[in-house]
């Protein structure tokens, strides 16, 4: 009998992969495909011959998809430097200072979580709008730049793990709260930051209902944005979207390769801690 549980339960996780790994496949198939072959040939055949005319018409055609890679790209990466910045600064002052009414600020902003992301979608647009920053690259960034609750959250709880003899040693010596937090709190505080790092770089490349409000046309659209036009523009053409897709699939696989081991203690860290 417990081979047949073992069988069970492989059968079980063999039916889970496939049914998570099957869109990307088909994805990767579809994008190396004519759409002669697409419309002609089983949708999980094997490409033949292979083609990049998808990838070419992608980047350097009227499409401009490389563009959106660009946009995507710099927005990520301001992102991910100013919600860490900020969520660090936040999180240490609610960790490791004493001011009035330290914990019920915190409480009351973490509790900003619980409001659904549509909420605040309208009183932002017109916020931008009124800014004159309504299709711009601030406009996409402002409403993002600053401290995350999740972050700050998370961060607070690793800061207060900190034995609190390492921050008394340093003040004896002269050390200021900046100093403190740059040099005994930030690398102690390495695994945790790093699994932010991640968790913000991937919200980050995957959103898409506020570029979608606030961009227009083709200039400042990032890859998610770009990738749902094609499906009109191009009347349906999936061997095109297709391609998109694992073009925007292809940074954070490439993330996840190279960090695989973070990733993972990440997983650890924020199920746990």
């Amino acid at each position: 009998m417990k081979w047949i549980r073992t069988l069970a339960i492989y059968l079980f996780l063999l039916a889970g992969a496939v049914v998570t790994l099957g869109p990307f496949l088909l994805s990767i198939l579809t994008a190396f495909k004519t759409s002669g072959q697409f419309a002609q040939t089983n949708a999980l055949s094997w490409p033949d011959p292979f083609t990049l005319d998808n990838f070419t018409e992608l980047l350097t055609g009227r499409a401009e998809f490389g563009r959106a890679i660009g946009v995507t790209l710099l927005v990520a990466a301001l992102l991910v430097a100013a919600q860490l910045v900020f969520s660090i600064m936040a999180a240490y002052a609610f960790a490791r200072l004493e001011f009035a009414g330290r914990d019920i600020v915190f409480w009351v902003y973490l509790s900003t979580l619980m409001i659904p992301a549509i909420v605040i979608v309208v009183p932002l647009y017109l916020m931008m709008t009124e800014a004159g920053l309504r299709n711009t690259f601030w406009g996409l960034v402002l409403p993002f730049a600053f401290a995350s609750p999740y972050a700050t959250f998370l961060l607070r709880e690793y800061f207060r793990g900190i034995p609190q003899e390492l921050v008394d040693a340093a003040r004896l010596d002269g050390a200021n709260a900046l100093d403190v937090l740059v040099e005994i709190i930030v690398p102690l505080s390495r695994p945790i930051i790093a699994t932010l790092l991640l968790i913000t770089v991937v919200s980050q490349w995957n959103n898409f209902l506020w570029p979608r409000i606030i961009t227009s046309g083709n200039t400042w659209r990032p890859v998610t944005v770009a990738t749902a036009s094609l499906q009109s523009q191009y009347n349906g053409n999936w061997t095109l979207v297709m391609a998109a897709t694992t073009l925007a699939l292809v940074p954070l696989l490439a993330l996840f390769l190279i960090f695989q081991k973070q990733i993972v203690r990440s997983i650890a860290i924020t199920s746990f801690r």
